[in-house]
């Protein structure tokens, strides 16, 4: 048990720094290729957060854990949204533009709609996010994406990323020792997360929706708080929201792709509180001051889904 443990946090290790050398050894060639700042960061950065749970979840689709396929999505949505914007939040009140307010959050908000629709037999038979399920949210990915570009083109400023020059021999070193960082990290994760499951007598979802989604969030985390501390407010908050769309339109896609995933109902209390927590951060951009998540309120986030999480672990110890 200790060993599995350990080796989880091993497979952490090496998700977490896969992904910043892969991202900073492809922003590097990028940049020897002319390519814009922005560019990058829409791109290369903002897959290189994601990459964790893109790989644990790849694994866990391929060896058929339909628990933690979805534990890791869902978790890591409500991992971003409660404890990371609440602990963001309380470091300084967080100032919202506009964009984020009426298109951003009630997209995030559609994401979910869609998964829960699409995952209990709403237009089918059995509960199961199968391959055409997973078209549909690819292409709701590349509609978000086409967003994205078009508010790129309205804005008037970019906030640079600093790219340190390599040669071409250390882009190429990092870019190969990141991905297979990623790769041993998430095969780590995901075998000893089962065992672990299985010697503590819980079981994959709850594994899947703790342990898992905040190894796997710890990119945006750190993004995040960074963010938040240089002042950077629209960086804190579009990391969250961003995500939360990315893990459930492309994530869940490639997911499916790789094997259809079996759903099981207990999930949509998780995806209740997803849909909730969301609809309460909408809310609070108009109370108080407006386009702005005051500290109580970023406290109402982490101290509510803090005792969630409590509750399901006490439900099964």
């Amino acid at each position: 048990m200790i060993v599995s443990i350990l080796l989880i946090l091993l497979g952490f290790v090496l998700l977490i720094k896969g992904a910043d050398w892969m991202v900073s050894g492809s922003s590097a060639l990028a940049k020897k290729n002319n390519i814009s700042n922005i560019a990058i960061g829409l791109t290369i950065v903002a897959f290189g957060t994601s990459a964790p749970e893109l790989v644990v979840n790849s694994f866990a689709s391929f060896h058929g854990y339909s628990d933690i396929v979805f534990g890791n999505v869902i978790g890591s949505n409500n991992f971003n949204l409660f404890i990371i914007l609440g602990i963001v939040g309380l470091i300084s009140p967080i100032v919202v533009q506009s964009n984020t307010v009426w298109k951003e959050l009630p997209l995030s908000l559609f994401a979910v709609v869609i998964l829960y629709l699409l995952c209990n037999s709403f237009f089918q038979d059995t509960a199961v996010l199968t391959r055409v399920d997973g078209l549909v949210l690819l292409v709701m990915f590349g509609l978000f994406l086409f967003y994205v570009y078009k508010q790129l083109k309205t804005e008037t400023l970019v906030p640079e990323i600093e790219i340190i020059p390599m040669s071409v021999l250390k882009i190429w070193s990092l870019i190969l020792i990141g991905f297979s960082g990623l790769i041993m990290g998430g095969k780590l994760v995901v075998d000893n997360a089962v065992e672990v499951a299985s010697g503590m007598g819980v079981s994959e979802k709850i594994i899947g929706l703790t342990i898992v989604a905040v190894g796997t969030s710890l990119p945006e985390l750190v993004t995040s708080v960074v963010a938040v501390l240089r002042k950077n407010n629209d960086i804190a908050i579009g990391n969250i929201i961003g995500s939360n769309i990315f893990n459930i339109f492309l994530i869940l896609s490639v997911s499916s792709f790789i094997r259809p995933i079996e759903f099981k109902p207990l999930f949509n209390i998780d995806l209740y509180i997803l849909a909730g927590g969301t609809i309460f951060l909408f809310i609070a951009m108009f109370t108080g001051v407006k386009k702005k998540l005051d500290r109580w309120e970023a406290a109402l986030l982490l101290v509510s889904y803090l005792a969630y999480t409590v509750y399901l672990i006490g439900k099964e110890v």
